[in-house]
């Protein structure tokens, strides 16, 4: 069953750039994993410090594989959620049709 995770971040005031640099790194890495089906970068115009993660992969497994990933751990671990102020994190599944 398709995963999709919906995540957004409220960066510190002056972290905005470095994090914006470590998830374009990071959405490059993640599109090439055989489980990722779709990863978005979005930011809100408005609120430059509010970045919105769009993520689908093929199931639930495909996204821990995601999460076991050394660019996982370089950019996300180590670069974007130390420079957070606020996280939120959706996990979701499609409704049966």
């Amino acid at each position: 069953m398709e995963f999709v995770v919906i995540a957004q971040y409220k960066v510190r005031a002056g972290e905005e750039e470095r994090v914006e640099a470590a998830l374009k790194e990071m959405r490059a890495a993640s599109r090439a994993e055989p489980g990722n089906l779709d990863y978005q970068v979005l930011r809100d115009p408005g609120q430059r410090a509010v970045f919105v993660l769009y993520e689908r992969y093929v199931d639930e497994a495909a996204f821990d594989a995601h999460r076991a990933t050394a660019h996982f751990d370089t950019w996300l671990i180590a670069q974007v959620l130390p420079a957070l102020d606020e996280r939120t994190r959706l996990d979701l599944v499609p409704v049966g049709e």
